[in-house]
Formats: structure tokens, C-alpha cells, sequence
């Protein structure tokens, strides 16, 4: 599983032009599935994510996690994270979960982070989405379990 996660002011997604879900600050989660992927990856990922010290305390350094801010989390499905781009110029995505698989890790993922009294918001999966940000950093981090 790989995650792109970026520290957020708010987040949102949007379908078809109108609001689907939105955050306030918090961390906003880009999960791409990929074969060979099972729910202990989800499970250590979900827990990485939610304790990772990413948030300032009040000498500027980052020392605080989610969990401990009380923050929220958007959560979007986004498959071409597991894109290989190695070869020409059109990315191979052979390394993705088939959709039916990747959906239910993607479903477990979030179960994992409800567990952990987090609030969590999603986009919909297989569904084109449109997201905003605002970025707070800004602070991006590739995690990958």
C-alpha cells in the first residue's frame, strides 16, 4: 500500500461539481492498493498515519500526531500511485490491486483509522473526484507498508 499524505488546513472532494465530504485541519490521504497487498498492510499503515508527529507544538517542531491534535482525515482512493513510470512515457499500472480487491482494502483502511476515534471523511471510490486543498507547510510525506 502506498500513501501520499499531505498536512492540510481543510480538504475537500467534490463529484460531479457538487460537495461530497470535507475536513478541516488535519491530514489528507492520496491510498493507492497494489497486488499482494492484505489487511496487515492497511492495519500498519492506518497506524503509521495516525501517530505520525507531523503537527507543531508550541516550539515550532513536530511533535504532535494527529490523534494528539484531534484532527480529521480525508481519505481519497487514487490508484495511479501504484503507476510505473520507469519505461516510456505511458505509466504501467500491472502493480495495481484489480478494482474489486483494491476496494476492500481501501474500505478496511478507513475502518482502521474509525477504530482509532478519528474522524474520517472519504471520497468515493472508482468515482472521478475533484479535491482542494490547502496545503499546510507545506508538509507531504510518501509512506509506503
Amino acid at each position: 500500500m502506498k500513501a501520499l499524505i499531505q498536512r492540510v488546513k481543510k480538504a475537500s472532494v467534490s463529484i460531479s461539481g457538487e460537495l461530497y465530504s470535507e475536513i478541516g485541519a488535519g491530514i489528507l490521504v492520496f491510498l493507492g492498493v497494489e497486488k499482494g497487498d492484505e489487511k496487515l498492510n492497511a492495519e500498519k499503515l492506518a497506524d503509521k498515519i495516525a501517530k505520525l508527529r507531523i503537527f507543531e507544538d508550541d516550539n515550532e517542531k513536530m511533535n504532535h500526531s494527529l490523534i494528539d491534535i484531534g484532527g480529521e482525515i480525508l481519505i481519497v482512493s487514487q490508484f495511479t500511485l501504484c503507476g510505473d513510470c520507469k519505461k516510456g512515457t505511458r505509466p504501467s499500472f500491472d502493480k495495481s490491486a484489480p478494482p474489486e480487491v483494491a476496494e476492500k482494502l481501501y474500505e478496511y483502511f478507513i475502518e482502521q483509522l474509525k477504530t482509532l476515534n478519528i474522524s474520517v471523511k472519504t471520497g468515493k471510490f472508482r468515482t472521478m473526484m475533484e479535491v482542494s486543498l490547502i496545503n499546510d507547510g507545506p508538509v507531504t510525506f510518501m509512506i509506503e507498508k
